[in-house]
């Protein structure tokens, strides 16, 4: 999708609130790294996993299939809703060859005003004028492609995985996983120590072996840069939902944050925020985004976003 996230306290913080706030591909990061929270309770239909099955190659498996998976990712268009401290907002996205191009359709869940909506159709005619604002866009992008798929792939080593059993899921059955952090590994980098103080559980698709959930929670405060960077505590919680779009084509539709913390010893972090995708639509394959903005301005936005 185009891009969470994903959050950590990296870059003087500034890149935590990126990761986690300006979509849902570039939060996978955090989501992934911060760990999953405990179901709390009996679930009903669980059953035992196969003997012998090892849970941390599942999870190298479903790991593994990551960069595939986005090579063969069909372009979008959905709608994303973001909740916070300050802001409800409501975004169409399109997913184009030059990056994602996103128009703003409602605030608090009520359709824009006839000037906010004027501003929102000036501002993609601006972005249509001068390509290079998209073109830095797409660069940011791809930097934090590149920052999951690497973070990514230190999951099956990070932390120490545990079979709990095969349950009902929304994928149809699914393996639930717990973990916790791996004593012996040693994080290469600095965006990589959260991993150290993060335990849960994280829920693979039996038949397609893809992530479906993950529920996390810190357990323990972390540390950044030997906390000159920054310092998360202890109790955040971030949970995650994916689900097959059609296709066969997977994509984050759900997830949740609340951290807090410290950016430079000194500044206090607070962030709360619920983000969901719905209305997936498969666009034209190599569509530009000057086509993506002449789309956009088409949509209706009398509070049916999402339809044309």
């Amino acid at each position: 999708m185009g891009v969470l996230g994903y959050m950590c306290v990296m870059r003087a913080g500034t890149l935590l609130m990126k990761w986690i706030g300006t979509g849902l591909r570039p939060a996978l990061p955090l989501l992934l790294g911060v760990g999953w929270m405990a179901m709390g309770g009996a679930l009903q239909g669980q059953e035992a996993a196969p003997a012998g099955m090892d849970a941390t190659a599942l999870v190298r498996r479903a790991i593994q299939r990551w960069p595939a998976e986005e090579k063969s990712h069909r372009p979008m268009q959905y709608l994303l809703r973001k909740k916070d401290e300050r802001r409800d907002t409501t975004k169409e996205i399109v997913e184009t060859k030059d990056g994602d191009v996103a128009r703003l359709v409602a605030i608090d869940g009520k359709p824009l005003s006839a000037d906010a909506n004027q501003a929102e159709l000036q501002r993609l005619d601006d972005l249509k004028a001068y390509p290079e604002m998209q073109q830095r866009r797409k660069r940011s992008e791809q930097k934090d492609q590149d920052r999951v798929d690497r973070l990514m792939g230190r999951l099956p080593d990070a932390f120490v995985y545990r079979m709990e059993g095969l349950e009902p899921c929304a994928a149809g059955r699914c393996y639930r996983l717990s973990f916790t952090p791996n004593a012996n590994w040693q994080p290469p980098d600095m965006e990589s120590e959260f991993f150290r103080g993060v335990q849960g559980e994280v829920w693979i698709s039996q038949s397609a072996e893809r992530l479906t959930r993950l529920e996390a929670r810190f357990v323990a405060d972390v540390s950044v840069g030997l906390g000159i960077v920054g310092k998360l505590y202890k109790g955040g919680t971030v949970t995650l939902e994916q689900a097959d779009v059609g296709g066969n084509d997977w994509q984050l539709t759900r997830m949740t944050v609340h951290v807090t913390g410290k950016v430079f010893l000194v500044k206090s972090l607070s962030y709360q925020m619920t983000q969901e995708a719905s209305h997936f639509l498969t666009v034209t394959p190599g569509m530009g985004y000057a086509a993506a903005i002449e789309m956009l301005k088409q949509l209706r936005t009398d509070g049916t976003a999402g339809e044309k």
